[in-house]
């Protein structure tokens, strides 16, 4: 039997096993797949050491604590700097990243032939590198809020005069995740309209405060769910590659 996981925490609200082992259980694979709540990302080599994986997805927060851990990244892994997908072959553990793949596939799904002037970027942790390659392939331009100044513009910053200079704003943080469902990223939502598209990374719960807040005033609203399907996919794709 195949083992694959996902690591992470906390991983109460995750998708992944009960979505791979009905696939497995359709498609006949013999395989299973398991959450693996970490505590501490130094707490990775004892769980490879006892189970021979086949495959992992990396989660909040270790996307990018991960990498020290691996033996090489392939080059989706390198361009983003976080790490999603780990591939063991020949003894050796592969970082990937399909957060890219399936964000890009989501995002264009969501705006279709609609005109981004620019975006706004929620967050600078691992699951926002990945959006932020995806938004540059596709020649979106872009600005990253953060909480740290170094890093972006300051939420403190971000006025409503400032909100016009985009109509796409993308929540890459975990507030407003379950079980944490009351909480939502602070910025200005009284200068939101009709002319934004809201997308949430977040897929449980499906309408964050940030998607809530967002159709009131008849934003157009995507949560996270297509984007973990093609992402989901793809880590497949790359498990299963000769």
């Amino acid at each position: 039997m195949r083992h694959f996981g996902i690591i992470g925490y906390p991983l109460s609200h995750s998708f992944s096993p009960s979505w791979f082992n009905e696939k497995f259980r359709k498609e006949g694979v013999n395989a299973e797949y398991s959450a693996y709540p970490l505590d501490d990302i130094s707490e990775f080599p004892a769980l490879v050491a006892d189970i021979r994986f086949s495959g992992i997805n990396v989660t909040i927060p270790y996307k990018q604590k991960i990498i020290p851990y691996l033996d090489e990244l392939d080059a989706s892994a390198q361009a983003v700097g976080a790490v999603n997908v780990i591939r063991f072959s020949d003894g050796r553990m592969t970082g990937h990243n399909s957060d890219v793949y399936g964000f890009k596939k989501s995002l264009m799904d969501f705006i279709g032939e609609a005109v981004v002037s620019k975006a706004l970027v929620l967050g600078t942790g691992g699951s926002s590198m990945a959006v932020i390659a995806a938004l540059a392939e596709l020649g979106i331009l872009y600005d990253r809020v953060s909480r740290d100044n170094a890093k972006g513009i300051s939420y403190k910053d971000l006025t409503a005069t400032a909100l016009k200079n985009y109509n796409l704003i993308i929540n890459t943080t975990p507030l407003g995740m379950y079980p944490h469902t009351n909480s939502k990223p602070p910025i200005p939502y009284e200068a939101l309209d009709e002319n934004y598209f809201l997308f949430d990374l977040i897929y449980n719960p499906e309408n964050t405060l940030f998607l809530s807040e967002g159709l009131m005033r008849g934003c157009k609203v995507k949560n996270g769910f297509e984007m973990l399907i093609f992402q989901a996919e793809k880590a497949w794709e790359i498990w299963n590659k000769p």
